[in-house]
């Protein structure tokens, strides 16, 4: 395995032609590719853009529970609809807290770490804990034997046979699109966030009791200007809303039918960002609101890039175009994929391992 994408990786694979035919390059010319340079060019962060998208964004939001505070005193249905257009501004906070955790937003330190707890304060999310499992998740994406941190669980189609029907169930459950997009948006950043990982380091874990302590303090200050049920409703549709849109991000730019998984030394860093990470081509608002996480393969080759330099790193290079590329319509295929057909090389639905029985 490579090294963690927290620092600029330097594998030495190739990148490798993907098993489909929708990857429409030569491969003489893909070997050829040293992108490494490249994506170098893009990494150094912009303080003016920055700024700029750190007051186009905690503004407006900040704005927003403002004109809460007196809706809810006239009518809850206006005050929902600003919710959940809060929503969709706390997206983007997420995408700064995410930047900050890659120290991509800012050439300090410091500042990224300021930066990082503050929006991670706004998203119920402890930076430094969320920044290891972030890593980790980089570090492995697509490694079948290296599964269960910062990802979303997929088995295999022999994982899934070999289970019992109590873990048939289980899993079947988890997978289910109203509790992937709904149920466990809420209970990942009201709860699942509160506790640390044993495996993490201590001041990691710190981070967690440090992060809990600060949204008690928030939670206070809230319940003092709406009332605790005002305030716990209106941040319930925030969270939900805004959790379930970053869950979908996150799964569906993995999560697709042609994506990379593999195991043990044929794990290869280049692939798995390139053929395991989608271009979810998105309208341009929804871009915005999203930070073009969507570029999501150049993401993946260097997390050191912020998100206002993907879209220009993605037209640098025409290797770095020949990713798969999904749209809102396509995307929603990816619901209903649930396992994993080593045999296959791609993601299958429980219809269609019904189907090869």
């Amino acid at each position: 395995m490579t090294a963690s994408p927290e620092i600029e990786p330097a594998p030495t694979a190739t990148p490798t032609q993907s098993i489909e035919s929708n990857y429409q390059a030569d491969t003489e010319a893909e070997a050829t590719v040293d992108w490494r340079p490249i994506v170098r060019r893009y990494q150094k962060p912009c303080l003016r853009k920055s700024t700029w998208q750190i007051c186009n964004t905690f503004i407006p939001y900040v704005g927003l529970w403002a004109l809460m505070f007196f809706t809810a005193q006239v009518s809850w249905l206006l005050t929902g609809c600003l919710a959940v257009l809060a929503a969709l501004f706390l997206v983007r906070v997420f995408i700064i807290f995410h930047d900050c955790g890659h120290a991509s937003y800012f050439s300090s330190k410091r500042a990224n770490n300021v930066m990082g707890f503050i929006s991670g304060l706004l998203t119920l999310t402890p930076y430094r804990h969320w920044r290891w499992q972030h890593a980790v998740h980089h570090g492995t994406a697509g490694n079948l034997d290296e599964r269960g941190i910062g990802d979303v669980w997929t088995m295999t189609v022999e994982e899934y046979k070999s289970a019992s029907m109590f873990q048939r169930m289980q899993y079947r459950f988890m997978r289910h699109p109203l509790v992937l997009f709904g149920l466990i948006p809420l209970g990942l950043f009201w709860v699942y966030q509160r506790f640390s990982y044993r495996k993490a380091s201590r001041a990691d874990r710190n981070s967690v009791y440090w992060m809990n302590g600060a949204i008690a303090l928030y939670v206070v200050g809230m319940t003092a200007l709406f009332g605790f049920w005002p305030f716990f409703w209106i941040q319930m549709i925030v969270t939900g809303v805004s959790g379930g849109l970053g869950v979908w991000l996150f799964y569906v730019q993995h999560q697709f039918e042609d994506t990379y998984w593999s195991s043990g030394e044929t794990w290869d860093y280049t692939s798995s960002a390139m053929e395991g990470s989608s271009y979810y081509k998105l309208p341009a608002l929804l871009n915005w609101f999203s930070g073009s996480i969507g570029y999501h393969h150049i993401h993946h080759l260097s997390s050191r890039i912020p998100n206002y330099h993907l879209a220009a790193c993605h037209h640098a290079e025409p290797y770095f175009q020949q990713v798969p590329e999904l749209t809102l319509s396509s995307s929603l295929k990816s619901m209903s994929l649930r396992l994993w057909d080593e045999e296959a090389k791609k993601l299958i639905s429980f219809s269609d391992l019904r189907k090869s029985a």
